[in-house]
């Protein structure tokens, strides 16, 4: 039988099962993929742990991966079986074999790998929407993101950089200021022993950022908005540190009539045709190799709980991909 991550109750990276698993006949709508590779995100953590509710327990987590298609279900066009394909807003992708709906499921373009595919979908699909959709980053502005060691942050200051961007980046230690540095940012600050937006305001002699992406949340709240000039953007669409659990929204007044909002990739991605041109446009960047996936960390699908715990931990940079087997 298929193997699989079964979560019974939310918790801690203990609470992950490997275990066998029944995978059914794609239903109407649906195909089912045998996966090659499986990629891991901090969302995957906020189901894992109950700060995100899924559906009903147990369940299956995970969001992204790429394989190959085994079966079609009735009423599928355009997928047929031996297509490789991904997505990075499917369910239960923890597993050697999943079913998931069409329509979250691009095919996968040659000159991109397996596990590229499954390492860049999620995280790349939030860049386009964060750099592309929600603020969209012009030659000659000024951004601040956070984490930028972190999976998404190596790919958006690359393609920010590619945009004509200035790029200032923040991480967490000394280890992985070299790392942003290689990957786009034009400054990178130690947030956690800086006073970053002071440095940001010494960095832009005091104009401060058009936007700030923010996939922290409570650590670097409200320090952010301190950092943006007049009707800058603040997006915040993570919560690494935990939740930005206090929005006092007179803030945005007196700190410049700012504008900040909190989107979500799955918000984009339910509709199919910007599904397709977002990953077309990422498609794009990088097969052209403006930006490069970085895939630091290779694991076993068995090991799950390790990863977890790792990325959890600040233990990690890049992408992290786990294989079925």
């Amino acid at each position: 039988m298929p193997k699989a991550i079964r979560i019974h109750e939310y918790g801690g990276p203990e609470v992950m099962r490997y275990e066998d698993v029944t995978v059914g006949d794609p239903g109407p709508g649906q195909i089912r993929v045998r996966q090659s590779a499986i990629g891991v995100n901090f969302i995957d953590i906020y189901f894992r742990s109950g700060l995100y509710k899924a559906p009903q327990l147990p369940f299956t987590p995970g969001n992204e991966g790429a394989g190959q298609v085994v079966a079609v279900g009735e009423g599928v066009t355009g997928f047929s079986p031996g297509e490789r394909v991904a997505y990075g807003s499917a369910s239960g992708t923890y597993a050697e074999e999943v079913v998931i709906d069409a329509k979250s499921v691009v095919r996968v373009p040659d000159g991109i790998d397996d596990d590229t595919a499954a390492a860049m979908m999620l995280k790349g699909l939030t860049t386009q929407y964060l750099l592309r959709r929600t603020y969209k980053v012009q030659p000659g502005d000024t951004i601040l993101f956070h984490a930028a060691a972190g999976g998404v942050g190596l790919i958006a200051t690359q393609w920010a950089k590619h945009l004509g961007a200035t790029v200032i980046g923040t991480v967490g230690s000394q280890d992985k200021v070299a790392l942003a540095r290689e990957h786009g940012c034009d400054h990178v600050i130690l947030y956690r022993t800086e006073d970053f937006a002071a440095r940001v305001k010494e960095i832009t002699g005091g104009k401060g950022c058009q936007v700030v992406y923010d996939g922290v949340g409570q650590a670097t709240f409200p320090a952010s908005l301190d950092c943006l000039r007049p009707f800058g953007y603040f997006v915040n669409f993570g919560s690494a540190s935990g939740p930005v659990t206090q929005f006092d929204i007179n803030l945005l007044a007196q700190k410049g009539s700012l504008y900040a909002t909190r989107p979500t990739l799955f918000t984009h991605t339910a509709d199919r045709a910007v599904l397709e041109e977002m990953a077309a446009d990422l498609f794009e960047v990088v097969r052209s190799g403006a930006v490069k996936i970085p895939v630091h960390t290779r694991a076993k699908l068995a090991d799950a709980s390790k990863v977890h715990a790792d990325l959890a931990g600040r233990q990690t940079t890049g992408a992290t991909v786990m294989h079925p087997r």
